[in-house]
């Protein structure tokens, strides 16, 4: 089991002192050092006050972030959690990622999804009922850009004229792609373009709010698991090639009990074809969640199996 820290910034109780930089490098250390596999950072380029209000968050931009997380590292990765792809011209994407992947010597895992505001798509002057056909074209546009940066790619609304001069990412043939969303469309991505997935595990109004399919459980995630080994069976690829990335479940680091329920809730995710945990530390200060960071090392410990000794080896 892999786990990402959340970087945890403007969400609901955070105090301000998290989103300084000087946080954000140490908090990234301690996750590295924690045993963490990556950092990620949301991206909400233009909330809305009333957004915000009703239980929303703010966040910084992401890939800037993640560029100031990786100065502060050497190893762990940087995610963002979900970048919203079709808002956003491909090849300023490109541009973005590319860097990031440079500067960080290979670090870069591109997480994206289609966005859920109306009014943030209004404020960035994207038509939102387009943004099933946006996502698909991004998606497109950027693998195509990545594998051959010098052909020109054209869109609905962008074309490039000519020879194009552009440096490839470091990763080849180019940063993992994991595609958020519950939907059909969602695992067709990820059968087309993905190398990850990242469904959301929630009720019925959680759901609705940021307008994707229902997930309502392990059993629901199992079943959509199971759709997507299919589907990509039938594209002749394999579930073994895919990260899997849920939110990992609510534990408080210090109780005995709320540990137990933690590791038999990850051991049910598990089964159900979880690879990666998605971890949300305590956003109150920096101490608080160095705090927490912390004591979630001994849960990386308990959830990543021993290392086998060679035969004939005995215990000490």
């Amino acid at each position: 089991m892999k786990f990402t820290l959340e970087y945890p910034s403007g969400a609901p109780g955070s105090h301000t002192s998290v989103s300084t930089g000087a946080a954000l490098a140490h908090i990234s250390r301690r996750a590295e050092i924690c045993g963490f596999d990556a950092v990620a950072l949301s991206d909400h380029p233009a909330p809305s006050a009333k957004w915000y209000r009703n239980g929303g968050h703010d966040t910084f931009e992401p890939v800037v972030a993640l560029a100031y997380a990786a100065a502060a590292t050497t190893s762990l990765k940087l995610m963002t959690n979900l970048f919203i792809l079709p808002a956003r011209n491909p090849y300023l994407t490109a541009k973005e990622f590319t860097t990031l992947d440079t500067l960080s010597g290979g670090r870069l895992i591109a997480g994206v999804g289609a966005g859920y505001l109306r009014s943030e798509f209004s404020a960035l002057g994207v038509d939102f009922a387009r943004r099933p056909e946006l996502f698909d074209e991004a998606l497109s546009a950027l693998r195509s850009i990545w594998r051959d940066p010098s052909a020109p790619v054209v869109g609905a609304d962008f074309a490039a004229i000519g020879d194009m001069h552009l440096q490839r990412p470091v990763q080849n043939p180019h940063p993992p792609l994991w595609i958020g969303g519950n939907s059909v469309a969602a695992r067709r991505r990820v059968v087309t373009f993905g190398s990850g997935w990242c469904p959301v595990i929630a009720d019925v109004g959680v759901s609705a709010a940021i307008r994707t399919d229902v997930i309502d459980g392990v059993a629901a995630f199992a079943t959509a698991v199971d759709a997507l080994a299919d589907e990509l069976a039938a594209a002749g690829r394999s579930l073994s090639e895919i990260d899997i990335q849920v939110e990992a479940p609510h534990v408080d680091v210090s109780d005995d009990e709320s540990v137990a329920r933690w590791q038999v809730e990850v051991d049910r995710l598990r089964a159900a074809g979880a690879t990666s945990l998605c971890v949300h530390a305590d956003s109150r200060s920096p101490a608080a969640a160095e705090e927490f960071i912390d004591g979630y090392q001994e849960l990386i410990v308990r959830a990543r199996p021993a290392p086998s000794r060679p035969i004939g080896m005995k215990e000490k």
